[in-house]
């Protein structure tokens, strides 16, 4: 109704304008040529006000009728005037990153228009707005990652366990964003293909029950990791730890010259800066080895080793063994050392009670009775005598309070 009000008041504004217009050329074809400039046209009215009048009251009715519109768009979706008077919308589409996402339809009564998305993990998620809570945001939880091709169709009289879909919202005037779930009761098709060499493109078909006013349709693209490339080469520039872990990967099949590395997954980091100290575990020929790697960002390269020197791997020495005395062979004295005061290796939840100070800032795994898991770095026992975690999330930070009887696993994930 609001848009139907602000579009009919336009047009009856445009009417009152050619009715002035007209009214000027029938006094005078000096006056008809003149009033098509603006402040000739006040000048007519002013001076004309017997022939003006009927046009210019139309024009006011006109006015009166787009400010209740906008009033009413206002009081149910602020952000759209804001977007209207912001006149971007009078500058061309800019593409959602490199991925083709053509939506219709609606979320929570709303226009979608998602920048991010992904499927990683067996989750689905559909992200609008780039800050630490999303705008929009739509997750389908499948269960378990897809490999290939995903067909999936479910109705509305299936029973579960089916996909969970949740939705979230944040709006103007909230902190926090609101959100939903859904077990049952609505209709989904998935129909995606894989494109290489990390994407899958496909339909896309939702429509959950009335009261949650979301029903999406179109295509879709989406990313099934966090690596991203550019002209068929791993784009160093995007911040991820599966980003990091290709660079150091490639770092160490040079610096050793084999291709028989395998590194450990990589602790949780933040991006905050452009340079990063990491110690890393890997297995070079079957050796593990524990090393330590500063990085860091160019702007133009992005993520690489400091002082990075060593030359491309050859096939000749891509599967060499290291003689004694080598590298290889020095680190692994060097990892054997670092084992014996490797703190992890007799951690337990009485230890950090006991000397909490050791384990100052150190990446810990807590899972609590409850089910829940909390992953971060450990930052003390308040006065309370809860356990202290904060996990960074790149654009913020979040903090978890624990019991210690709340504690029914604890991992100590650095050395």
């Amino acid at each position: 109704m609001d848009a139907l009000l602000i579009l009919a008041g336009l047009l009856l504004f445009l009417t009152a304008l050619v009715w002035l217009v007209l009214r000027a050329f029938d006094t005078s074809l000096l006056w008809g040529w003149g009033s098509l400039i603006p402040p000739v046209t006040l000048l007519f009215v002013l001076g004309n006000w017997s022939k003006a009048r009927t046009p210019v009251f139309l024009a006011g009715l006109a006015a009166g009728t787009v400010v209740v519109g906008l009033a009413q768009m206002a009081a149910k979706d602020p952000e759209r005037v804001a977007e209207i008077f912001s006149l971007n919308w009078l500058q061309p589409e800019q593409p959602a990153g490199d991925l083709r996402i053509h939506l219709s339809g609606e979320f929570n009564g709303q226009r979608f228009a998602p920048q991010q998305a992904e499927l990683i993990d067996g989750t689905l998620t559909l992200r609008e707005g780039q800050d630490f809570y999303a705008s929009r945001e739509l997750i389908i939880r499948l269960p378990e990652q897809p490999t290939g091709a995903v067909s999936l169709d479910v109705l509305p009289q299936d029973l579960p366990p089916l996909p969970v879909i949740e939705l979230s919202w944040l709006l103007p005037e909230q902190d926090l964003p609101e959100a939903r779930r859904i077990t049952h009761g609505y209709s989904l098709h998935l129909q995606l293909e894989p494109v290489a060499p990390n994407k899958l493109t496909g339909d896309f078909h939702l429509v959950l029950p009335a009261r949650f006013k979301t029903s999406l349709r179109g295509r879709l693209e989406l990313y099934t990791d966090r690596l991203r490339y550019r002209e068929g080469k791993l784009d160093a520039r995007h911040d991820s730890r599966e980003t990091l872990s290709k660079v150091i990967e490639d770092y160490l099949q040079r610096r050793f010259r084999t291709s028989q590395v395998e590194l450990a997954p990589l602790p949780p980091v933040g991006f905050s800066g452009n340079s990063l100290a990491l110690n890393v575990a890997v297995r070079v020929q079957g050796q593990a080895l524990q090393l330590p790697v500063q990085m860091e960002k160019n702007p133009e390269r992005g993520w690489m080793v400091s002082d990075d020197r060593f030359p491309p791997l050859s096939a000749p020495l891509a599967d060499k063994p290291p003689a004694a005395g080598e590298p290889s062979a020095v680190l692994a004295a060097q990892a054997a050392g670092a084992r014996a005061s490797d703190r992890r290796v007799q951690f337990s939840l009485e230890r950090l009670l006991r000397q909490p100070d050791d384990y100052q800032n150190l990446m810990i795994r807590v899972r609590s009775e409850r089910g829940s898991t909390a992953e971060g770095r450990f930052a003390g026992i308040n006065p309370a005598g809860k356990l202290v975690i904060r996990q960074n999330l790149g654009a913020g930070e979040v903090s978890f309070n624990l019991r210690p009887d709340e504690v029914v696993r604890i991992e100590l994930l650095e050395p």
